[in-house]
C-alpha cells in the first residue's frame, strides 16, 4: 500500500472500531478473510466462511474508508466445513498467524483454489482450472512449521503477535510448529533484553538452533549453518543453508517443489539453464547433474551468503556457475552480451519477480520456464507481462505448504506462444 493511501485512510472520518455489525459473508478474499457488506461498507471478516451470517467486530477503519477490517466474533449461521479450531489462540483479539484453523482442510483448500482462480482471472484475464494438492509431511495440517521467530515481550515472556498488531500474545504452544521446535525449550524460558528468538529445527544438527534476536556482539547474524536433506526420485541431495536464510518451512516442500520442477522442466543433456533468484542452490545442485554432459546451470541470488552455501552445494558438479547479483542487473548484462539459456527457473520472493525481470526473461528465448511462487497474485501479474512477451501459461499447480494459514504455493510453467 503506498505511503499516499496510507496517509489518507488514517486521516478518514470517524473511527469504526468497535461497531459490531450483523453481515452475510461472500467470497473468500486474497488475504486470509471474507468479504462482506454492511450498508453498502465493503468488510473484509476474518475468522468466517462464505455463506455464514456472523456477527462481525471492526478492528480497523473509518468513516469513509473504501474498505474495513473485522473479527467474526459470533456465528449465527454456520456453513459446512466449519470446524473448532485446534488452537485456542487463533480466534479473534489473538494470535494472527492462522487464518483457516476453523475450516477443515479440504475446505481450506478450496478456498486456496477459489484465491488462485479470481486472483488469474482478475490480474491475468484467465480462467484457471486449479486444485490445491496437499504436501506430505504435517500432521492433518498441524506440526509442520520448522522455522518460527517468536517475538519477547516487556517481561521477557515469548509469544506470537496479534493479527496485523505488534502486540504479542503469549503462548505455551504453537501447533503449526514442529514438535522439535516446541521441545527446544524455547516457551519454556524467560528471555530478558531480547527482541525475539528464531528457531530452527533442520535435519542437522539434531538438535533445534535458536538465535536471540538482536543477535550478540561477536556473533554470526546468520545463525550459523543447517543441512537439509531432499529427495526426487531415487536422487537424493543434501544441502546446507543459512538458519535464518531462506527455506522452505514445511518439511515435505523442499523434496515436492524439486521433484515437481524437475518433472516440469524436462532438462536434457546439453542443455543451458538459468536458475534465477536460485538461493542456495536447491534446484541448481540436481538441475546440474540432468544437464550433464555438456549443459550448464548458472545460479543468480542477491544474497551473497546464500551464494555462498550454494557455492559449497555444488563445488562437486561440473558445468555450475554462480553470481552474486540481482537478478534484474545480471538479467540485463547477460541480454546485452546476446546470451541464450534453454530453460529457465523463477522462484522469486513474495513480491514476484516483476515486469523488468520476466521481459529480459523473454529476451533469454527459453524454450520453457519453470516458475515457482508464493503468492497467486504476483504470479498472475507475471504471467500477464509473459503473455505480452509472447510466452503463455501452458499448465499451472497448487499446493498447500501452509496450512491453517492463507498462503499458497504455485508453480507455473510459460512456452513461447509461437516457435
Amino acid at each position: 500500500m503506498s505511503q499516499r493511501r496510507t496517509r489518507e485512510r488514517g486521516e478518514g472520518g470517524e473511527s469504526l472500531v468497535g461497531r459490531e455489525w450483523t453481515v452475510d459473508v461472500g467470497p473468500v478474499a486474497h488475504g486470509g478473510h471474507c468479504v462482506a457488506r454492511y450498508e453498502g461498507q465493503v468488510v473484509f471478516v476474518r475468522h468466517t466462511l462464505p455463506g455464514e451470517r456472523v456477527v462481525a467486530r471492526v478492528t480497523e477503519g473509518r468513516v469513509g474508508d473504501s474498505f474495513v477490517r473485522a473479527d467474526a466474533v459470533s456465528v449465527l449461521e454456520a456453513a459446512p466445513g466449519r470446524v473448532e479450531a485446534p488452537c485456542p489462540c487463533a480466534a479473534p483479539g489473538l494470535c494472527g498467524g492462522c487464518d483457516f484453523q476453523h475450516a477443515a482442510l479440504d475446505v481450506q483448500r478450496g478456498l486456496k483454489g477459489d484465491v488462485v482462480r479470481e486472483q488469474f482471472s482478475r490480474l491475468a484475464g484467465l480462467d484457471v482450472d486449479v486444485e490445491v494438492q496437499p504436501v506430505p509431511g504435517d500432521e492433518d495440517g498441524l506440526r509442520w512449521r520448522t522455522r518460527v521467530e517468536f517475538a519477547v515481550d516487556d517481561l521477557g515472556r515469548p509469544g506470537l503477535r496479534q493479527h496485523r498488531s505488534k502486540a504479542i500474545v503469549p503462548v505455551d504452544d504453537c501447533l503449526i510448529a514442529t514438535r522439535g521446535v516446541i521441545e527446544s525449550g524455547v516457551l519454556d524460558t524467560d528471555w530478558p533484553d531480547i527482541e525475539s528468538v528464531d528457531v530452527i529445527d533442520a535435519a542437522h544438527p539434531d538438535e533445534p538452533v535458536l538465535v536471540p534476536l538482536p543477535v550478540a556482539p561477536g556473533a554470526d547474524p546468520a545463525g550459523g549453518l543447517v543441512g537439509e536433506l531432499v529427495r526426487e526420485g531415487d536422487w537424493e541431495g543434501e544441502y546446507v543453508v543459512a538458519a535464518r536464510g531462506f527455506w522452505q518451512v514445511h518439511p515435505g516442500a523442499a523434496s515436492t517443489f524439486l521433484g515437481r520442477v524437475v518433472a516440469l522442466i524436462d532438462a536434457q543433456p546439453g542443455d543451458l539453464v538459468a536458475d534465477l533468484y536460485a538461493g542456495s542452490g536447491l534446484f541448481t545442485m540436481r538441475l546440474a547433474e540432468l544437464v550433464a554432459p555438456g549443459g550448464s546451470v548458472l545460479g543468480v541470488e542477491g544474497d551473497a551468503r546464500a551464494v555462498e552455501n550454494g557455492i559449497r552445494n555444488t563445488e562437486h558438479l561440473e558445468g555450475v556457475e554462480w553470481r552474486a547479483n540481482r537478478v534484474d542487473r545480471e538479467l540485463r548484462s547477460l541480454v546485452g552480451q546476446g546470451v541464450r539459456a534453454d530453460l529457465v527457473v523463477l522462484d522469486p520472493p513474495r513480491t514476484g519477480a516483476g515486469k523488468d525481470v520476466v521481459r529480459l526473461v523473454a529476451e533469454l528465448h527459453p524454450r520453457r520456464i519453470v516458475y515457482v511462487a508464493c503468492d497467486p497474485a504476483a504470479l498472475a501479474r507475471d504471467v500477464r507481462t509473459a503473455g505480452e512477451q509472447g510466452y503463455s501459461m501452458v499448465s499451472l499447480e497448487a499446493w498447500d505448504a501452509f496450512p491453517m494459514t492463507h498462503h499458497v504455493e504455485c508453480i507455473a510453467v510459460l512456452e513461447p506462444t509461437r516457435p
